[in-house]
C-alpha cells in the first residue's frame, strides 16, 4: 500500500495525457474529471454512445481532442454541496505510483476548481492511505527514473 498526500500528478494512457494534477478527496466518494464538454449522442444505426473533451484551454495539457465511447452509463452523484445530480460515467486506466490501475470517473464541470481531477475513496480504498500534509509523492518518485 502506497501512502499518497493530498495532491500529486498522475498519467492517462488511453487519452495521452501525462502529468495531470489532481487532489485525494477522501470526502466524496466517487472520483471526478474536469470536462469541457460532454454530449450523448445516437448513431445512424441507434445505438448511444458519448462524446466529451477533457480538461479545457487553462490546462496546457489540453488538447482539444473529441473523445467518443459507447462504455458509460449515468449516475446519479452528490456534488461538493451535498446536492444529487445525474452525471456521465466513464472507466479508464490511471497510472499512479509506476502501477495501472482501472478507474471511474464522474464527468463534470470544475472549472472553478484548482485542481481538474478529484481522486476519491472508491478508488482510494485499499490501495493507499492518505496523508494530507505531502504531495506529488508519485510524482517525484516518477521524476527520479
Amino acid at each position: 500500500m502506497h501512502i499518497i498526500g493530498r495532491a500529486d500528478k498522475v498519467d492517462f494512457p488511453e487519452f495521452n495525457l501525462t502529468n495531470i494534477e489532481v487532489k485525494t478527496d477522501t470526502g466524496a466518494f466517487t472520483s471526478s474529471i474536469h470536462c469541457s464538454y460532454v454530449n450523448e449522442s445516437e448513431s445512424a444505426d441507434g445505438e448511444k454512445y458519448l462524446e466529451f473533451k477533457l480538461l479545457d484551454p487553462v490546462y496546457h495539457q489540453f488538447t482539444d481532442t473529441v473523445i467518443k465511447t459507447k462504455t458509460y452509463e449515468k449516475k446519479i452523484v452528490k456534488n461538493s454541496f451535498g446536492m444529487s445530480e445525474e452525471r456521465f460515467v466513464i472507466k479508464t486506466k490511471i497510472v499512479i505510483f509506476s502501477y495501472e490501475y482501472p478507474i471511474e470517473f464522474s464527468l463534470s464541470q470544475r472549472e472553478e476548481m484548482k485542481y481538474p481531477i478529484l481522486l476519491g475513496r472508491k478508488f482510494l480504498n485499499k490501495k493507499f492511505m492518505v496523508n494530507p500534509s505531502i504531495q506529488n509523492v508519485s510524482f517525484k518518485l516518477k521524476s527520479l527514473k
